[in-house]
């Protein structure tokens, strides 16, 4: 293993003892975590609760509040999942948001965090190895493999491992504003069909249904919110809470005054469709609002573009003709 390392980076040369002890200190210490974590017996509190799984529980325990899956990793999965509680709670909630509720879906997250961390350079490594053997290679990549220094290389490789590493988390908050956006853009069309449907006669539930299967292609992201809600209540869950869970999952403000205008509404007595109305009518007004808001902006951020575009077309014209006649006087 020393050998082909040396082969690869050459530049190691001189420091390879030292690399080499690191190395393998890192790799001994995560094999002893690893297998001290798996050899741990289980929490005692973890172990009753599943010799207690067939009984009828209607504590917490219900609920996860006692028992988490997700946080109760074992074995090397504790080597994965950080234990900073703030961090998991906001990676779960970016998660949540980005449409991603399976029940592993944490830390399915986390293995593909350290599979690209390890795969990416791997795969560069590998490359190099069979081009060092002799197997052909395409000439760009064959040129690009003799062009670039081997120090240069090692630099590429740690990058890889870096970005394979932080490119998931990257994706998943470029994931949660496209899913943001297009559950704000849709979300005033739904409130209209759902307070035309409840002026027509179908109950609040059933209108989100219908509103859910008709907006399954133009506004997927806000159909599966919806039908999540009617599945928990179709469960036997309250629609207060299936309500709040749908608002805590999208992250969007509409959608949050939306439940707790309906839940208001159911509250106290009052007319859905007259709730559903007033506040339509207030996202027209601040959608339009808003519009302005963004409209009133350009022209501020026009303004450097311009001038960093037009400035200089204007200083080489007025300057140029005077440049010109000096240089024709006193040359």
């Amino acid at each position: 293993m020393t050998e082909w390392l040396l082969d690869i980076f050459p530049a190691l040369n001189s420091r390879a003892n030292l690399v080499l002890m690191v190395g393998v200190g890192i790799g001994m210490m995560l094999f002893v975590y690893g297998a001290f974590d798996a050899l741990t017996p289980a929490n005692p509190a973890v172990r009753r609760y599943r010799q207690k799984r067939g009984e009828d529980r209607r504590s917490g325990f219900d609920a996860g509040i006692l028992y988490n899956p997700e946080f109760d990793s074992k074995g090397l999965m504790k080597a994965l999942v950080p234990a900073d509680r703030r961090e998991l709670s906001a990676l779960k909630r970016d998660l949540r948001n980005a449409g991603f509720l399976g029940r592993n879906a944490l830390i399915r997250f986390f293995l593909i965090r350290v599979v690209l961390a390890v795969a990416l350079p791997l795969l560069m490594v590998m490359v190099i190895l069979l081009y060092r053997a002799g197997v052909p290679m395409p000439a760009p990549v064959a040129l690009a493999i003799n062009a670039t220094p081997q120090l240069v290389i090692l630099q590429i490789v740690t990058a890889l491992v870096g970005i394979g590493f932080f490119a998931p988390s990257v994706w998943l908050k470029r994931k949660v504003k496209a899913r943001h956006r297009e559950i704000e853009e849709s979300f005033p069309n739904a409130l209209d069909l759902i307070q035309i449907s409840v002026e027509a006669g179908l109950g609040f539930d059933s209108a989100m249904t219908r509103v859910a299967n008709e907006m399954i292609h133009s506004a997927p992201a806000l159909s599966q919110e919806f039908r999540l809600v009617q599945l928990e209540i179709s469960a036997g869950g309250e629609r207060d809470k299936a309500l709040m869970d749908m608002a805590m999952r999208t992250g969007v403000d509409e959608v949050h005054s939306f439940a707790n205008v309906i839940l208001q509404s159911m509250r106290f007595g009052t007319s859905v469709s007259d709730a559903l109305q007033i506040y339509a009518q207030e996202m027209r007004l601040t959608r339009e609002l808003n519009a302005q808001e963004k409209a009133n902006k350009l022209p501020v951020k026009m303004s450097a573009v311009m001038s960093a575009l037009m400035l200089p077309a204007m200083i080489l014209l007025i300057v140029g003709p005077v440049v010109i006649r000096w240089m024709n006087t006193f040359g």
